[in-house]
């Protein structure tokens, strides 16, 4: 028998996929990538293949599915974020402003404002003799968390207790002054509604609050902010977490993988909930190590996978040609300059649930992921 076909008989099959995957470590590291990765079974946690596991790298917006998870768990999925209105109402007139009191709703938009409209006219409120005024008293007045000295967060809007339609206008560009955005939409939709807004000078009242809005279930929030990569949803909540601070939000975070997980901040090194600072410092193991206690955490472990983008499914096109790959890959993608990032779970052929993570800091690109994320697939 041929030399060469006798040693590729004898050689186990695991032992070739994992040559495969050191090739494309060499690869990537010969073009100046810092690799941290690897692939554990899900059932066991039995590492199958990694390669710095432990580095800690900028991971991008996979650390929404550090902070996401946590929130879940904390929070529970059903928990709800109230945006309260005050007034001092006699005789369907408000006598003074209308009072909104934000809480860190990230969801308030304009269609959840007419609905609140309609619930204030059904009450009587025919006029506002003054004008709309925001409370923003939850949040603290730092205008961003630590850490956004040299990253994209020109790109995200102000994050304000009381925020609308995401701080940005009618054209998706950021509000130059999200107040009066948050003011003139609540205005005009109060109007359109019904209920003069007269804006005259403020009378001396005693509010009490007229009604509330509830946002959707945290479990809805999640969605939106993994399957979108919603920066500034997730910002809203870290901080509300922290009772409207940051570090705070951030610091609560830390502790509950302390308690939970046994992952100190060490391995935690976060200052956003985002990923857009650059001093965010995550390992694959530790991406993983949360993933596989998502996966099998009965009480919110669904709400959290069902999170994740379904590649080959719902809106998202697969990034490789490869349509082995279509809904067997549930992921938490991310990006920044000189970083692309990959966590999440994958289906076997055979049917193995397999959970991987993948940080790449340097000039890599979307297909050095999605090159070996088929290869384990298949």
């Amino acid at each position: 028998m041929n030399l060469k076909v006798l040693t590729a008989l004898l050689v186990p099959a695991l032992a070739l996929g994992a040559q495969d995957f050191r090739g494309w470590v060499r690869g990537l590291e010969a073009r100046g990538i810092a690799v941290s990765a690897g692939i554990w079974d899900a059932e066991t946690g039995k590492a199958l293949d990694r390669h710095r596991e432990t580095q800690a790298l900028v991971p991008a917006s996979t650390t929404k599915a550090v902070t996401t998870y946590a929130l879940l768990k904390t929070l529970k999925p059903d928990s709800t974020i109230e945006t309260e209105v005050w007034g001092d109402l006699k005789d369907g007139v408000v006598q003074g402003d209308l009072t909104f009191k934000g809480d860190g709703d990230p969801l308030f938009t304009s269609e959840r404002i007419w609905l609140l409209a309609q619930s204030l006219k059904k009450q009587g409120i025919r006029r506002v003799a003054g004008g709309i005024r925001l409370d923003q008293s939850a949040f603290d007045a730092q205008r961003e968390p630590p850490g956004w000295e040299n990253t994209s967060a020109d790109t995200l809007p102000e994050v304000r207790a009381l925020s609308v339609n995401f701080n940005r206008d009618e054209n998706g560009r950021l509000a130059a002054d999200a107040d009066r955005l948050a003011r003139e939409t609540i205005q005009k939709i109060l109007q359109e509604t019904g209920i003069a807004v007269e804006g005259r000078a403020n009378l001396l009242d005693a509010p009490r609050k007229l009604a509330s809005w509830t946002s959707p279930p945290l479990r809805a929030l999640v969605l939106d902010i993994n399957k979108w990569s919603n920066n500034f949803m997730i910002e809203m909540l870290v901080r509300r977490f922290g009772a409207g601070s940051w570090p705070r939000g951030v610091q609560r975070i830390q502790a509950f993988y302390r308690t939970a997980f046994n992952l100190g901040p060490e391995a935690i090194q976060i200052t956003d909930g985002s990923g857009l600072s650059k001093d965010n410092r995550l390992s694959a193991r530790t991406l993983a190590t949360i993933l596989r206690g998502a996966y099998y955490d009965f009480e919110v472990g669904p709400e959290f996978v069902a999170s994740l983008k379904i590649i080959g499914g719902e809106p998202w096109k697969l990034k490789v040609k490869d349509a082995n790959l279509t809904r067997r890959v549930r992921v938490k993608t991310g990006h920044l300059d000189r970083v692309t990032s990959l966590c999440g779970y994958l289906q076997t052929l055979d049917g193995q649930v397999r959970v991987f993570a993948i940080l790449l800091n340097g000039p890599a690109r979307d297909e050095d992921v999605w090159e070996q994320v088929s290869r384990w697939a298949n």
